[in-house]
């Protein structure tokens, strides 16, 4: 199966943390630059593209992502659902990954893994978080260009068209679903992005790690290091 498409949706209007995807994470990387770099180690994944908002404040990233020779697709701010339907179907993705960019330290092995369940298994959607046993900021959804397409047509509620795939894993008898589990539950580490103190840890994991890219392992052996 080929024709995997990522897409990042990314915007500069974080509520917690504003304009942290064009936060430096070290001398030469923005959050959303190393982000990227950690997913193109993914051979599984065809083309990579960031969805984000007409909001002229997200002009910056739009400029930043095209300079790296990526495409960008922008679309609406508050209806998440619709900007990656129209993304996904603009760029002809049959197979869609989601990743959020507020998780810079994404495991490319461990997407490339998900995505091997996904084809194996010939379902409509797949992620690490239903059941939750990999550590926050290692989120991974796939799913079918058709199921996103049900969700777009069918998905009424503000919450559903925020959080793009929350109707999917709702409506289980509509939807193939299957959970990707680790054998051991390390739900309880956390390097995903939200506050200035999250940011700080990842700048800190950056550092400390020199090898590229950084792998979930990498980050546990280090984690008693960033406290």
């Amino acid at each position: 199966m080929s024709d995997v498409g990522c897409i990042i949706q990314a915007r500069m209007g974080s509520t917690r943390l504003p304009g942290k995807v064009m936060k430096k994470i070290d001398d030469k990387h923005t959050l959303l630059q190393f982000q990227i770099e950690q997913l193109e180690n993914c051979k599984k994944i065809e083309k990579i593209v960031i969805a984000t908002t007409t909001k002229k404040e997200d002009s910056i990233i739009c400029e930043h992502v095209l300079e790296q020779g990526l495409d960008v697709f922008r679309g609406k701010s508050e209806d998440v659902l619709d900007r990656y339907y129209h993304c996904a179907k603009k760029f002809n993705f049959p197979i869609i990954v989601r990743i959020t960019s507020d998780n810079p330290l994404i495991d490319p092995y461990l997407v490339e893994k998900v995505i091997s369940k996904f084809e194996q298994e010939s379902c409509d959607y797949i992620s690490n978080v239903i059941f939750r046993t990999f550590p926050y900021g290692t989120e991974v959804e796939i799913f079918t260009f058709e199921a996103l397409e049900k969700t777009w047509k069918e998905s009424k509620k503000q919450q559903d068209r925020e959080h793009v795939t929350s109707y999917i894993y709702k409506n289980p008898n509509k939807f193939n679903i299957q959970n990707f589990s680790n054998n051991e539950d390390l739900s309880h580490f956390k390097w995903t992005v939200d506050t200035e103190n999250d940011f700080k840890k990842v700048k800190k994991i950056v550092s400390l790690i020199k090898k590229r890219p950084i792998e979930i392992q990498d980050i546990i052996m280090k984690y008693s290091q960033l406290n």
